[in-house]
């Protein structure tokens, strides 16, 4: 027995409200849990000294590092065997004055380590007053 003899039926229709919202609860959580590399990076900007350059005192030790791992100090290049050998040039070069101030002029392209071999080598020299050369600011 068939009621509906004369009516067609209806066409089913697919609701789109419900997609829409679990389209929009993905998204929002796609927003929050993504990360962008830009945020990742750390952006950092080298400090210059804007100051007068210091009077040259006549008690200082220059000790340069230059990209390659080169080392002079006070201008003479020195071999790097190990830190107490630089340690040793270190105290030769400072004439036998009480206390010497070292500055450590580095390159921006110095490993850390050859930095820190420099510091080392102040310590074990006895010097404890170290201070690094920066860029003026207007040599840019």
């Amino acid at each position: 027995m068939n009621f509906r003899k004369g009516q067609r039926r209806e066409d089913p229709e697919i609701n789109l409200i419900p997609f829409i919202d679990v389209l929009l609860v993905i998204l929002i959580f796609l927003m929050v849990t993504t990360t962008y590399s830009k945020f990742t990076e750390l952006q950092i900007t080298l400090p210059t000294a804007d100051a007068e350059k210091a009077v040259e005192q006549p008690n200082q030790i220059d000790v340069t590092v230059d990209a390659k791992g080169n080392y002079t100090i006070n201008g003479a290049p020195v071999s790097f065997r190990d830190v107490p050998a630089l340690a040793q040039a270190m105290k030769a070069a400072a004439k036998g004055g009480a206390n010497p101030v070292v500055v450590v002029n580095a390159d921006q392209f110095a490993m850390h380590q050859m930095v820190v071999n420099v510091m080392e080598a102040a310590r074990i020299a006895g010097f404890d007053r170290l201070t690094f050369a920066a860029q003026s600011g207007s040599a840019k």
